[in-house]
């Protein structure tokens, strides 16, 4: 049970203290939207998402450096597995969006308009990049180099990543919970085929970013 505390406490600090998602300003399903302000989403970067992203990271190079972790600068391997993983991303977002609107569910709603200006996009981006960055490091490269100090095998590794990531977007409702289900488990194994953390992540931002734009035609 040892080698459980450290991931759990982690993962208790980092997503519950904030509602999780990559996309940025997201709420409680029927929660009212209001303007997007790139200044609260400025602070949101500074005063979250980087010190987490720095907190996990402190936590892994502890342990091995990046290296011998196989992290380096962005290969054309990483461009491809971005391409593949958004793709299917993509897919399993508008399957259930269609899908909610024939039974009649709530699609999950974020707290934030599509930006306006050009600063607003600009920062949008950003946000849901190191969002990405975030999650990803945490739910796919953490949990998955814990594994064996956990005693779980690949798909066991891949059932907690995937079941943690799906809790943290609970409050999107059971529609927002499965898409959040069925994401994760495509992140999941397309790490675990491709150790491609460039590829996730860039996979994940594209797709919240997708949302925002979406939302804005």
């Amino acid at each position: 049970m040892k080698s459980f505390i450290e991931p759990f406490i982690l993962y208790w600090v980092l997503f519950f203290r904030i509602p999780a998602g990559s996309a940025p300003g997201e709420g409680a399903v029927g929660a009212v939207a209001m303007d997007f302000s790139w200044t609260a989403e400025t602070a949101r970067i500074l005063m979250y998402t980087l010190p987490s992203l720095t907190l996990v990271w402190y936590l892994l190079l502890k342990v091995k450096s990046l290296k011998a972790m196989g992290i380096r600068l962005p290969q054309k391997k990483d461009f491809i597995v971005a391409s593949l993983a958004f793709s299917a991303l993509t897919l399993i977002g508008v399957t259930i969006s269609q899908v909610s609107a024939r039974f009649g569910g709530d699609v999950p709603l974020r707290h934030s308009l599509s930006p306006k200006t050009v600063i607003e996009w600009a920062v949008l981006v950003i946000s849901c990049v190191s969002s990405a960055y975030l999650e990803e490091s945490y739910f796919r490269f953490y949990l998955f180099s814990k594994k064996e100090e956990m005693g779980l095998g690949p798909h066991r590794a891949v059932l907690v990543s995937t079941l943690l990531f799906s809790i943290c977007h609970i409050y999107e409702g059971p529609w927002g919970f499965l898409n959040a289900a069925l994401s994760g488990v495509v992140l999941a194994y397309a790490f675990l085929r491709f150790r491609s953390l460039h590829g996730v992540a860039g996979a994940h931002a594209l797709y919240n970013i997708l949302a925002y734009v979406l939302s804005a035609i």
